[in-house]
């Protein structure tokens, strides 16, 4: 073919992307990164590059990261520049993909170091999102979308038979329901935390579960459930499949049944599986999210004119006609086409399967953290301890109960309790003021794995015994102050590796001690106890009308946690589990 000029312009009456879905096209793109080359637009709209025959000679090398399942589109592409010889501005293509999953390559973003790569190509915007969410990280920009591919669940054939395939459709609760409810139905995924496809299907799950009744109880027992059956990456997802389809192992407890897999992934397994191995795929009816794989530029302001223009020409090549067809030769669809219907039956889709609707609107990024979130204290487990106030003033009627406040603060604490598992590991401080000498806090339980043996029973009976015994110290005091630096320091100091660390702290006034340390001395403290690598977010909960929500923010705040207000002490639980959620997104 020869040596290639820039695509040209856009015929005049070519059809475009449809209107709601395909927003960000590589048309798109191109304007983007013509912006950041700092005045290529000129360049490229005037046909002055040249072409040189010696442009192999003055290569300009391009390193780019890609996701492990696109990685090959692109450096078929990469192979093809260079074999005959793609210029930009005169000099030859020199583009070198590796292929990475990209929740590593999001890490490494996030640390803010030197970036090995001048492009990223992740399998989802989420990871971008992501790492620019933090003001340390390498900066990233955006510039379009190099393919597309929805996320369903893939189902081994006899399954998929007992499901009802392909007329029987499913929306997410549903699916997930059929699925996670029948153990012969065992359903796997990839960690949420490193795979964009456990994400964002974890994310519908959460958010079509929130406009049902218990909404938060049921998300999080499906990704309990799940977390049960999840592998570290999507690379390895596929392996946990029967391995034949004889039925020989389809009673196996270690063999899933059915997946959260993307289109791509089901159409590269029944490319090279057996016709009776073919995996079935729903799509469900209430939309179905899409990895968007960004054409990323990484650290864009050190990259040169000739890296800029470069990485420009590169992605459209990835917008021409051979282009297009490295991608949907491995199962990818394009920005602004219909699926191609033997894409989609290689895949194991078919109709009335709604596959080719539009996508949703992608979930907002509060709620793919909180889902995130979720899923960070579900799979890592917990390391919590909580702190309550036991002042005088918890004795306190809580109206139209005919209970105290404590009496209804135990009640909640223990329905918590019971949220938690046995690998989890949970303590309680009580405070008022001089309960242990000049201390205003006394240790009741030493923070430990719920499922351990203490005397005669366990951790967990030991807490629920705890609970139960909390009382008002009569005339006692709120010593809020002194309290909450002391639980914070010890627990920081015992921080456990590996699991989500929190102190819980409730009071029902605001500090009460003149003797102790200063609201600005507390605040001071905790911002100089906070340890990055032994992150432990404070979660402060103002209960009843006396207590300062401010104030408690404040402080909080000043230790990586939150504020929190409730009216009833009956709301303890939810707003606990809330907080969780919502620190373990930011970890």
């Amino acid at each position: 073919m020869g040596r290639h000029s820039l695509p040209d312009h856009p015929r005049a009456g070519a059809p475009g992307p449809r209107p709601r879905a395909r927003r960000r096209s590589v048309a798109i793109a191109t304007v983007l990164v013509l912006t950041v080359a700092g005045g290529t637009a000129v360049v490229v709209r005037g046909g002055l590059l040249s072409f040189g025959a010696s442009c192999r000679d003055r290569a300009v090398r391009l390193d780019l990261a890609a996701s492990p399942d696109i990685a090959p589109s692109l450096k078929a592409a990469a192979d093809r520049a260079r074999d005959e010889n793609v210029t930009s501005d005169g000099r030859c293509l020199d583009v070198r993909v590796r292929a990475r999953d990209s929740s590593e390559v999001a890490d490494d973003l996030r640390s803010g170091g030197k970036p090995d790569v001048q492009v990223w190509v992740p399998d989802s915007d989420v990871w971008v999102q992501r790492v620019s969410a933090d003001t340390t990280s390498t900066r990233l920009t955006r510039a379009g979308n190099v393919a597309s591919s929805p996320v369903g669940v893939a189902v081994v054939p006899s399954a998929a038979k007992s499901l009802g395939w392909p007329e029987k459709t499913y929306t997410w609760t549903e699916l997930a329901g059929a699925t996670l409810q029948d153990d012969r139905l065992r359903l796997g995924a990839a960690d949420a935390s490193r795979s964009a496809t456990g994400l964002l299907a974890l994310t519908r799950l959460t958010t079509a579960a929130a406009g049902t009744k218990d909404g938060g109880t049921q998300a999080a027992a499906m990704a309990k459930l799940l977390s049960q059956r999840t592998v570290d990456s999507d690379s390895q997802v596929l392996a946990t499949l029967p391995r034949d389809a004889s039925g020989s192992e389809q009673g196996n407890p270690k063999r899933n049944q059915a997946l959260l897999l993307s289109e791509q992934s089901a159409y590269t397994h029944n490319a090279s599986a057996d016709a009776d191995e073919h995996l079935r795929l729903f799509y469900p009816k209430d939309g179905a999210p899409r990895l968007d794989y960004p054409f990323t530029l990484v650290d864009d302001a050190r990259l040169t004119t000739d890296e800029s223009r470069a990485a420009l020409r590169f992605m459209t090549l990835l917008d021409s006609t051979e282009g297009r067809a490295l991608l949907t030769e491995r199962g990818f669809r394009l920005e602004g086409k219909d699926a191609s219907t033997a894409l989609v039956t290689r895949a194991g889709g078919r109709a009335p399967q709604p596959y080719d609707d539009d996508p949703p609107e992608p979930d907002p990024a509060p709620a793919v953290q909180e889902a995130l979130g979720m899923w960070t204290i579900t799979v890592q487990s917990a390391r919590i301890t909580t702190v309550v106030d036991a002042s005088a003033s918890m004795a306190e009627p809580v109206p139209g109960t005919g209970r105290t406040r404590m009496d209804v603060t135990k009640a909640s604490l223990l329905e918590a309790l019971a949220t938690f598992t046995s690998e989890d590991e949970i303590g309680l401080w009580e405070f008022s003021t001089k309960l242990d000498g000049n201390r205003d806090y006394k240790v009741l339980v030493p923070t430990k794995r719920l499922g351990d043996r203490v005397g005669d029973g366990t951790q967990r009976d030991r807490l629920s015994a705890a609970f139960t015994s909390l009382a008002p110290v009569p005339e006692g005091a709120t010593g809020l102050y002194d309290t909450t630096l002391a639980a914070y320091e010890e627990a920081v100091s015992s921080y456990a590796k590996g699991k989500f660390n929190a102190l819980v702290i409730l009071t029902d006034g605001v500090n009460e001690d003149p003797g102790s340390i200063s609201r600005s001395t507390l605040v001071s403290e905790l911002q100089k106890a906070t340890d990055p690598t032994r992150p432990v977010p404070l979660i402060a909960i103002a209960v009843g009308p006396e207590a300062d929500k401010t104030e408690l923010n404040q402080t909080a705040k000043a230790a990586g946690g939150s504020g929190h207000q409730v009216s009833n002490p009956s709301q303890i639980q939810s707003v606990i589990l809330k907080a969780i959620v919502q620190a373990g997104s930011q970890t």
